[in-house]
């Protein structure tokens, strides 16, 4: 009787220290998470010709995460020109994501405002800021575009 308890008490401890170390190499969810503001403006800055006067958001624009021109990402802009993209790191290294890829808008500037140039793409690149871990299962990686500037316009 005391072998079979002594079995039975074996092969608990084993089970229980198998689940236990199967719950430990869960892998835990990485995400990167790109946020930002897209405003009607060539220069990106939200203060216009220094005079204080905040440009108007872009709204519906589509912001594209392109890394070597590859499209990795991609997000539409509400109505105040906020846009957020989650990619895994699957997808994207965070060294690649840092310095291999910005933020593109594809929508031509015009659509914002008429006046503006047609030609050309806003463009921005990524800063890292910070990481937020939720439990023990959960990291996401925090990113901010920079300064959105057009490029190649004419």
């Amino acid at each position: 009787m005391a072998m079979k308890s002594i079995t039975l008490i074996t092969v608990l401890v084993v089970v229980l220290a198998a689940t236990q170390a199967k719950a430990q190499r869960l892998p835990a969810i990485r995400l990167f998470n790109i946020t930002g503001n897209v405003f009607c403006s060539v220069n990106g800055s939200i203060a216009v010709n220094g005079t204080g006067i905040i440009p108007p958001p872009f709204p519906n624009a589509l912001v594209q995460l392109s890394c070597n021109g590859i499209l990795r990402g991609l997000a539409i802009t509400n109505r105040a020109g906020t846009f957020n993209i989650v990619v895994s790191p699957i997808q994207v290294s965070l060294n690649n994501l840092l310095s291999s890829c910005r933020l593109v808008v594809a929508t031509p500037l015009s659509n914002c405002n008429v006046t503006l140039p047609s030609n050309g793409t806003l463009q921005a690149p990524i800063q890292l800021a910070g990481t937020t871990v939720i439990g023990l299962l959960i990291n996401i990686t925090q990113f901010v575009a920079g300064v959105f500037r057009l490029i190649g316009a004419q």
